[in-house]
């Protein structure tokens, strides 16, 4: 919490050994700032969570032994090369003497940073740092590894180099919570997502899930040959396809979502093949509503509310004294890990139906409903 803001509020979540999480969301969503309080770069205002039954509040030093953190911003030395980072965290770490080479020779092969490894790590493109940024979040074999964003400046080569790399992690077993702005990587790489708005998560469950619950039904996507068809297109669509919702329309292009339970794919179609000669349509495309589609839709509820805080008059903020009394009244005690409900089930939308439940000894990682801020 910052001054009446609420950077993190009431997460509520597990995650399993050998899983890779994602943690979706726009800038200013706060899944840095719930990375910061759980490897204890930020202290929290409230709430609790605990990684490999580690308390972050109480038992700060036993779960920075379990973590790796990947930071959004590379965290380097410009005049220290690679192997020189590297053999710094493996002492850090407290890895023996003897087996420090072997480290260092490990991690610089497996992030393919061998022909850099003597260069001054401020000379390496971005692509490279934050390989180098990932290498050092591996050193000591974390049970569990915080990436934050950390494809970002990569070329696509070296984007799948370290996709492989992750997919290879939780086979052994380890768990990755990783955030990202790409949503194929999110595809890739995760078995389950949660989607923050405004510090609060607001879906979880598998990408299928979240397809289905938020993005049922067909994209349709049409091309004219000129800017005037475009008009007898959307004319076309108002007559034949009331319930579809217009979601982009530029010079030669639109796009409708229409849901699935109006129409069948196979109408869609054949109504599509009678009239693509006639209005002049150069090519169409119909698909499933993509993560993209997904994610763009809870990014607008965050603007939103930003837009409505901006505007909101400031009779409506509490005064010093509402403060005062606010903090004065008495708050329940944090709920267990065994039965973590969502404070306000309608916002979380989850394939459990607002309730997350794992078992303590299942779940790696653990949040309570308190407010983690």
């Amino acid at each position: 919490k910052i001054g009446r803001i609420l950077a993190v509020d009431r997460l509520c979540l597990g995650v399993r050994p050998g899983e890779c999480f994602g943690l979706l969301g726009v800038n200013g969503a706060g899944k840095t700032s719930t990375f910061k309080m759980l490897t204890g770069d930020e202290s929290t205002t409230g709430g609790e969570a605990f990684v490999n039954g580690h308390s972050v509040l109480k038992e700060l030093l036993q779960v920075q032994q379990s973590l790796g953190y990947c930071p959004q911003c590379d965290a380097l030395f410009d005049e220290l090369t690679a192997r020189e980072h590297l053999q710094l965290y493996t002492r850090l770490r407290g890895i023996s003497w003897k087996d420090e080479a072997r480290v260092v020779k490990w991690a610089l092969e497996k992030l393919e940073l061998t022909k850099y490894a003597d260069k001054p790590a401020g000379t390496y493109s971005g692509g490279n740092k934050r390989k180098l940024s990932t290498a050092i979040a591996l050193i000591g074999y974390p049970a569990f590894i915080f990436l934050d964003e950390p494809t970002t400046g990569m070329d696509p080569k070296a984007r799948r180099f370290l996709w492989n790399l992750i997919l290879d992690l939780i086979k052994t077993g380890r768990s990755v919570v990783l955030t990202s702005h790409s949503m194929e990587e999110c595809e890739a790489l995760c078995t389950r997502l949660a989607i923050m708005v405004n510090g609060r998560l607001r879906c979880l469950g598998s990408i299928q899930h979240l397809k289905n619950r938020f993005g049922d039904g067909y994209m349709i996507t049409v091309r004219t040959k000129s800017s005037q068809s475009v008009k007898d297109v959307v004319r076309f669509f108002n007559r034949n396809f009331p319930e579809a919702m217009l979601k982009e329309r530029h010079h030669t292009k639109v796009q409708y979502q229409l849901k699935s339970e109006h129409i069948s794919l196979a109408q869609v179609f054949s109504k599509m093949e009678q009239v693509s000669g006639v209005l002049g349509i150069e090519d169409y495309s119909v698909s499933q509503t993509t993560l993209d589609n997904v994610f763009v839709n809870f990014a607008k509820k965050q603007s939103d509310n930003l837009e409505q805080q901006e505007t909101e008059p400031p009779s409506a903020l509490q005064s010093p004294l509402g403060c005062l009394l606010s903090l004065l009244r008495p708050r329940s005690a944090p709920t267990e890990l065994r039965a973590l409900v969502a404070d306000e089930p309608e916002d979380l939308d989850t394939e459990d139906e607002g309730l997350i439940s794992f078992e303590e000894e299942r779940a790696q990682l653990s949040f309570n409903t308190d407010t983690l801020c």
